[in-house]
């Protein structure tokens, strides 16, 4: 038998179409014991089939190995020549034999290696071969098997949860079925090979590390063996087993995220064919415990040498000696030890006797020595203390000495038997027992001797004693009659019964007086010993008060700090915080700030990796969520404790983008939170982080920046404020950065006096956080930096100082030129800006401002009139920067020659921009934010003075328009004293237009001054313009009167408004009447429709409607017949309204004065005039019915 055709060691008869037609079934033996069907217990290494003994060389235990065997013996009878079997032949009899697990492994390693058997894929994808069928295979007749020979489906290919039944019927769709069936099969083969590759990975995994190392460890211990990939997912699965049977879930998981590449819900993830050890509480317990088996058991199925092949392949029945060796090893092992349990069965059973025999010797003891009552008549019943272990803790039951020999024979014994049965060597012994038996003689002795009661000298039985004691009325059959009848005497007992009695006693205290009982539930959830009466303990401490007020919370939130003091982070993590997660979305708000103002207040005593990611998901959830102002102000104020204890710079980009999202809240709360408590907070971290100047105030800048360039005409004033908000707040950080990092930081020694800081050195900081003396340490180690600091600035400069240069030579330049961007006219901009440039200047120092901050600017104002573009108006003094310099930067400090300063700094930018006829903007936005300060009053008086007296009519023109700007605000007594006369000064001024920019302040003085004497002077003053024949023809100056009438008539004085306005509107409106140029009489008679339009709105009596508002609107109305036919529809409806309050006076009221009727009528009509204004078109028919009454 030279070659592989002249040997046939199997029987080929059975062609291939035979192999498909015969039932074969799955062996499901190998199924139940190894997994579902295919998972098999190892692969079969694919050899070529020019070897096949390398077929024999697999570890893996075949159902048979006769084939294999004879295919050896062949070989070896051929002298030693090479038997090629063909692999066809080899499937031929797998199939034929019904080894399908072994064919399918085999087709499978076929397949990886690129050589597929026809024979085998057909097989393997026909689902026909699957299916059940009550026949008998061919082979299994043949041998003799019958029925039970059948080679069943494994159950993990044919289930009732699986099974289709729906193929066996009539009109199912057979060919989807048997597609799906193959689909099945497909993924149950990929399932394999997921197993087999995870099983060659385990093999390597296990001798990754060389020999010659293992060798090293062994012979060194001291040396540390590097963990193996798989024991390290081995001990992670123990690991969070462990965690998840405790309660610890949040721990459990962190730490799958942490080790997110390996499934903790099966171990075969593991490793294929690697047993599960016991969990970490068995390892624990059986550490170095473990006995070395007496006799060693030799594994017939595993390390068999490659020299015994031969032995192997001669007989099948080696295989099956070695099985049964290797059972009766096992057998004889277990044996021995039954053997052994069975000897101390019997020595435990004495123990047990002689116990009882002591327990009872006690009892009738006790019984032979009752107590009688007293010499007061009253029974005392007599009890022996004896400590019992119940519930983990001690226990004196005062129900009968029965009880106490029931709860000894009870607890005491299994217990103590119970515990030591565990293992051989921890078996209790004779000797042990006899102690233990001792050791309750003595306790009960010592508790004798403690009580002792008055024994009566009578003879009656026990008997008639425990019967005459039963007519005391005690009831122990209650929960509370239990443990009423216990006393505990020990701190685990009492624990123990708080545990279990204050369920029943919260709810029956009243909700003001429940904070009593949060001592009790604390120290109770603190001792107790089992993780479910806790949890429910502290459940019951967050859930104690329906609605907690502020006091009731902080009772609550110390409770939970000392809690966290005393149990540790792991406990606080495992039981607090999920208290805190489960009313994060309760209805009512004071829970929801109890849960903010917990997680705040146990920042200190959680694990950091739970601080940065749990507590901090949390919060934010409720700062976008929560809709209460108070629960979002102290999830901000928790946030910022968050921010002081974070250490992972990978959170900083959340914590900027919380910054932004809470100084964007709603509500003033919240915005004062962010300021007092986060921003402060974070600026500490990211000055750690070393990122304060390099990203957190340039991010800000930038944005700003954006903002300004994305809203060039319509700017978001909300964001902007927000950004310069956090900007500002970020002040005391920065210096505290540049003074701590200075070249003098360290020489800076606290030795001998040291000069108190100025109480007015910095401003008033929002909170404690924001004062430069917290951020720095001290107010003495600040104050001797602070004189440090002004002694470099002023004699050895900035060179080496990075933090301060960084300030002059980026900060300051970039701010200064966001500055100019800004829109003049918009106040907020402006006043917002000069603020936060006040305060950096006042945090800085005057040294700072004076040497740094001023000399920019400066050179930026040049104040000439080359500066200016009058044409544009675009120059540098047309911008936000003068008002944002003079307010925030001149006014840091009130010296003497700080104020000058200021006047110069004015009197200049009024001079340049009155004769550069520049817009007046930047200007009057200085003089609005300077005068909103008393202080500043009498300065910008001084100003105006100055352009009063100046020799240019262009100046003096311009001062006298910025007394309206200033009269508002200051008060009578520098009006009449500074303001008035110089107002008087400029009407007689020879220039006719400075007499004319003077009329809007005086009217401004009519409508905000109360003095009597005053208001007739500017009365005088405006009748001259309008009753001086050289005014006659002055259209400008008409025009300013009627505007100024038109405002401030409605709030001048009545008497004003009747004897002095109303007239002199009449006149002129007359007098428009007979002017020759049309558009000078079309200004006149637009002003007049203005003036007339906002009078109407105010009480006029019948005499003045009758005598100058009526004519006037009728003169109005005959020029704008010609000029404006859309208003003159207007004006008739407003003459018709006019009359019909007439007619209405007249009727009702004959005495002239209005009824309530009339005076509805009035209102009704200024209403409905004032609603209509704004509804102006061009339609000649839609104004005439504006006015219409509806019938």
């Amino acid at each position: 038998m030279a070659t592989g055709s002249s040997v046939n060691p199997f029987n080929l008869s059975d062609s291939e179409e035979e192999a498909e037609r015969r039932p074969d079934r799955v062996d499901n033996q190998r199924g139940s014991r190894d997994g579902p069907a295919g998972q098999l217990s190892g692969p079969l290494s694919p050899q070529a089939d020019s070897e096949p003994t390398g077929l024999l060389s697999s570890n893996r235990t075949s159902p048979s190995v006769e084939g294999v065997s004879v295919a050896a013996a062949a070989a070896a009878g051929g002298g030693g020549a090479e038997v090629r079997v063909p692999l066809d032949v080899i499937a031929a009899q797998l199939l034929r034999d019904q080894y399908v697990l072994t064919a399918l492994e085999f087709h499978t390693e076929l397949l990886e290696a690129g050589r597929e058997l026809p024979r085998l894929r057909d097989y393997f994808s026909n689902p026909g071969n699957f299916e059940r069928q009550s026949g008998t295979p061919p082979a299994c007749k043949d041998q003799g098997f019958g029925q039970s020979g059948q080679l069943n489906r494994a159950g993990s290919i044919s289930t009732l949860d699986s099974l289709d039944f729906a193929r066996y019927s009539d009109d199912g769709n057979r060919e989807t079925d048997e597609h799906v069936a193959v689909l099945e099969f497909e993924l149950r083969k990929a399932k394999e090979t997921i197993q087999s590759l995870r099983a060659n990975l385990t093999r390597a995994a296990e001798s990754e590390v060389p020999s010659q190392e293992r060798k090293n460890y062994k012979s060194s211990p001291e040396i540390q063996e590097a963990i193996r990939p798989l024991e390290k997912r081995a001990l992670n699965f123990l690991v969070n087993e462990y965690l998840l049977k405790n309660n610890y879930k949040l721990s459990a998981i962190t730490f799958s995220d942490e080790n997110d590449d390996q499934d903790y819900e099966l171990w075969d993830d593991v490793g294929l064919n690697i047993p599960k050890p016991p969990d970490l509480l068995q390892l624990y317990r059986s550490c170095g415990s473990h006995q070395t088996a007496s006799r060693e058991a030799v594994d017939a199925a595993v390390g068999v040498k490659l020299g015994e092949l031969e032995v192997l392949a001669t007989t099948k029945e080696a295989l099956h000696t070695a099985e049964q060796t290797q059972q009766n090893v096992v057998v004889k092992d277990l044996e021995y030890q039954i053997n052994l349990l069975n000897s101390e069965k019997h020595l435990l059973a004495e123990q047990i006797k002689k116990l009882q025999g002591e327990i009872d010797s006690l009892k009738i003891k006790n019984l032979t020595a009752p107590s009688f009552a007293s010499e007061s008549g009253k029974p005392v019943s007599d009890q022996v203390p004896h400590p019992v272990p119940i519930d983990n803790g001690q226990y004196l039951d005062i129900t009968g000495p029965d009880a106490v020999s029931r709860t000894a024979q009870r607890d005491h014994i299994p217990n103590s038997i119970g515990t030591n049965a565990n293992t051989h060597s921890d078996l209790p012994t004779a000797e042990t027992l006899s102690a233990h038996l001792t050791k309750l003689k003595n306790q009960a002795s010592q508790n004798k001797a403690s009580v002792q009661f008055d024994q009566p000298n009578r003879k009656l039985s026990p008997a008639f004693h425990q019967a005459l004691l039963s007519f005391c009325r005690m009831s122990a059959d209650s929960r509370l009659g239990s443990e009423v009848s216990r006393i505990a005497d020990s701190e685990e007992s009492v624990t123990l019964m708080l545990g279990r009695c204050l369920p029943h006693i919260v709810p029956n205290v009243l909700l003001a007086k429940r904070e009593e009982l949060i001592p009790l539930i604390l120290c109770t959830a603190c001792l107790h010993p089992e993780p479910k009466e806790r949890d429910q303990l502290l459940h019951i401490l967050f859930n104690l008060i329906k609605r907690p007020d502020d006091e009731q919370r902080q009772m609550i939130l110390t409770g939970c700090v000392a809690f966290a003091r005393h149990v540790g982070a792991t406990r606080v993590e495992a039981e607090l915080l999920p208290q805190c997660w489960e009313q994060i979305t309760h209805k009512y708000p004071e829970r929801r700030l109890l849960v903010a103002e917990s997680c705040g207040a146990l920042a200190p005593y959680l694990p950091k990796e739970i601080r940065s990611s749990l507590v901090l998901s949390m919060l934010q959830q409720m700062l976008t969520e929560d809709k209460a102002d108070m629960v979002r102000e102290a999830v901000v104020k928790s946030l910022g404790i968050i921010m002081g204890y974070i250490d992972d710079p990978d959170k900083y980009t959340q914590g900027f983008e919380l910054m932004l999202m809470a100084l964007g809240d709603p509500s003033e709360r919240v915005i004062s939170a962010i300021h007092q408590v986060f921003v402060p907070a974070f600026a500490a971290w990211t000055t750690e982080l070393g990122s304060l100047q390099s990203q957190l105030i340039p991010t800000l800048l930038s944005r700003i920046e954006k903002l300004l360039r994305k809203g060039e005409h319509i700017l978001d004033e909300h964001k902007l404020h927000i950004y310069l908000s956090a900007l500002q707040s970020l002040i005391p950080a920065l210096f505290a950065v540049v003074i701590q990092n200075a070249p003098f930081t360290n020489i800076a020694k606290l030795h001998g006096e040291v000069l108190p800081i100025e109480v007015t050195r910095f401003p008033r900081p929002a909170s404690p956080l924001q004062d430069v003396a917290t951020i720095i340490g001290s107010r003495e180690q600040l104050a001797v930096l602070l004189q440090l600091y002004d002694y470099q600035l002023e004699h050895e400069g900035t060179t080496g100082w990075d933090s301060l240069l960084w300030v002059v030579n980026q900060l300051l330049p970039q701010l200064i030129e966001i500055v100019g961007r800004i829109n003049v006219a918009s106040t907020t901009c402006v006043h917002e800006f000069s603020r936060f440039f006040w305060r950096l200047c006042r945090t800085f120092g005057k040294i700072f401002t004076n040497t740094k901050v001023k000399p920019q600017f400066q050179e930026i104002l040049r104040l000439s009139e080359e500066n200016i573009d009058a044409t544009a108006g675009n120059g540098i003094l047309t911008k936000a920067t003068v008002p944002i310099y003079a307010t925030g930067v001149l006014t840091c400090y009130n010296q003497e020659e700080d104020r000058k300063l200021l006047i110069g700094f004015l009197e200049d930018v009024m001079t340049t921009l009155s004769l550069s006829h520049a817009p007046l903007d930047s200007l009057k936005a200085s003089f609005v934010e300077l005068g909103a300060n008393p202080a500043y009053h009498e300065l910008l008086l001084t100003v105006l003075w100055y352009g009063v007296v100046h020799t240019s009519a262009l100046v003096r023109c311009t001062a006298a328009r910025m007394f309206e700007l200033l009269v508002k605000g200051v008060n009578e007594t520098l009006v009449a004293q500074r303001v008035v006369p110089a107002l008087i000064t400029l009407s007689s001024d020879p220039e006719i237009s400075v007499r004319i920019a003077t009329i809007p302040a005086f009217g401004t003085i009519m409508e905000t001054v109360t003095q009597k004497e005053l208001l007739e002077r500017v009365k005088m003053q405006l009748a001259s313009f309008l009753e001086d024949p050289q005014y006659q023809d002055q259209h400008s100056l008409q025009m300013e009167i009627i505007k100024t009438f038109g405002r401030v008539g409605p709030n001048a004085e009545p008497r004003f408004r009747d004897e002095f306005v109303l007239p002199h509107l009449h006149k002129l409106a007359l007098g428009n009447n007979t002017q020759t140029v049309e558009s000078k009489r079309q200004d006149i008679a637009m002003q007049l429709f203005e003036a007339y339009s906002a009078l109407s709105c105010c009480f006029i009596s019948e005499d003045l409607m009758v005598t100058h508002f009526m004519p006037g609107l009728r003169c109005l109305r005959t020029d704008m017949e010609h000029l404006s036919p859309e208003h003159e529809v207007i004006l008739s409806s407003m003459i018709k309204e006019c009359e019909q309050k007439v007619e209405n006076k007249t009727v009702q009221e004959p005495q002239g004065s209005m009824s309530i009727a009339a005076s509805l009528v009035s209102e009704d009509t200024k209403t409905k005039f004032l609603n209509k204004m704004g509804q102006l078109t061009t339609s000649g028919a839609m104004l005439a019915n504006v006015f219409q009454r509806k019938k």
